[in-house]
């Protein structure tokens, strides 16, 4: 890469995926809260189900109300720009 344009190519382009990344921020947000969500209050679920001995009722619910906090949080996320 000979040639003048070739010493301002790298600054560039870390301006631009600076720009990118930070574009991408609520989307990569919205994922995790989605999956936190879904891992977190599932595992509780779990955690109920190991001592009160109700398998599999405590994580079916623990997941489903995973789901639905999660999506509620995606929406949230979405919706908020």
């Amino acid at each position: 890469m000979s040639g003048e344009g070739s010493g301002r190519f790298v600054p560039r382009s870390a301006k631009y995926l600076q720009r990118y990344v930070q574009a991408s921020g609520p989307a990569a947000m919205a994922s995790y809260s989605l999956i936190g969500a879904i891992i977190l209050i599932g595992g509780i679920g779990f955690a109920v189900d190991s001592t009160a001995g109700t398998s599999p009722w405590g994580l079916l619910t623990g997941l489903l109300v995973g789901l639905v906090v999660g999506f509620w949080e995606l929406g949230r996320i979405v919706w908020r720009r």
